[in-house]
Formats: C-alpha cells, sequence, structure tokens
C-alpha cells in the first residue's frame, strides 16, 4: 500500500477511471453486438438503426482512448459493409 499522499491520491484517480472505462467500454461492446446479432438474424433495417445507435458510441470511445482510432474506424468500416450486402 502507497504512504505518499500524492501515491493515495494517484490511486484513487485510477480507481475513478478505471470504473468509468469499465462502463464506456461495456456500453460500445453492447451496442456492437447489438448490430452484430441484427446483422445475423438478417434484419437490415434494425441492423441500420443499430449501427447508426453504435457509431457514435464506438468514434466517442475512440476518442476518449478506450480503443485505438483504427480499430474503431475498421469495425464501423467491416460492420457498414455487412449492413449494405444485407440490403442487396
Amino acid at each position: 500500500m502507497a504512504n505518499i499522499k500524492s501515491a493515495k491520491k494517484r490511486i484513487r484517480q485510477i480507481e475513478r477511471r478505471t470504473a468509468v472505462n469499465r462502463s464506456r467500454r461495456t456500453d460500445m461492446r453492447t451496442h456492437v453486438k447489438l448490430v452484430e446479432q441484427a446483422i445475423a438474424a438478417g434484419d437490415a433495417t434494425a441492423a441500420q438503426a443499430a449501427f447508426n445507435d453504435a457509431q457514435p458510441r464506438l468514434m466517442r470511445s475512440a476518442q476518449k482512448g478506450l480503443l485505438p482510432r483504427n480499430t474503431a474506424s475498421r469495425k464501423l468500416s467491416r460492420l457498414s459493409k455487412q449492413i449494405k450486402n444485407l440490403s442487396a
């Protein structure tokens, strides 16, 4: 356990940040899964609606540093392509 005051403060900050990041990551993953489930069901309109809901969450999580920007862009691109193939 830390003895120095600044080290104790850093531990408190890390705990708070970890909780926030865990919540954001869970929210992002949930919405991506909703898109994937709609794609698997073959429902193009539901998939598009879920995609429109998941897109800002993915990019926001990239902006906040939860995942790299290119990873978020790649995920969005792949989901978008799958939705496009559904409706075609």
